[in-house]
Order: C-alpha cells, then structure tokens, then sequence
C-alpha cells in the first residue's frame, strides 16, 4: 500500500510539474478587435511606403496598416 501511495505522489508530482513549466511559457499578444463592417464613404488610403500614391482603402480603420491614412471623397483624414 506504502507504494501506491509513493507511486501516485510521484505522479502527480510530475503532472504539477509539468503544468507548472507549460503555464511559464505563455506569451502575451497585444490584438485588437476589428469590426467586419465595411464604411463605403473612403475614397482613398495613403501610406509612408507608398508615398503619395492613392491606394484603395480598407473596410475600416482596424484593417489600415501600421502608420497609414485613409481619406474621404473631399479628401479630409479619418480619425481612427
């Protein structure tokens, strides 16, 4: 009996273990939640890579690249 209960100790030591090393390698992500709603009022999107070439213009503000600028029609930035 004296060594089942050894053998189960050693066991779920191990599983604690285990669990313990797993849980340190979580890694936390920045994201951000888009809305799938397209706003059809964009005309145009710029970008520092592109220059100032007009680029077609996402659905919305979360879907832009890093340091891009959509416009309206009458040529006004979004406020993202």
């Amino acid at each position: 009996m004296e060594t089942l209960k050894t053998k189960v100790s050693v066991i779920l030591l191990i599983f604690v273990v285990i669990l313990t090393l797993r849980g340190s390698h979580v890694k936390e992500v920045n994201a951000k939640i888009c809305p799938q709603i397209c706003f059809d009022a964009y005309a145009y999107m710029t970008c520092p890579t592109s220059g100032n070439e007009r680029l077609n213009p996402p659905c919305n503000c979360c879907m832009a690249p890093f340091g891009c600028t959509i416009y309206y029609s009458n040529g006004s930035p979004v406020s993202c």
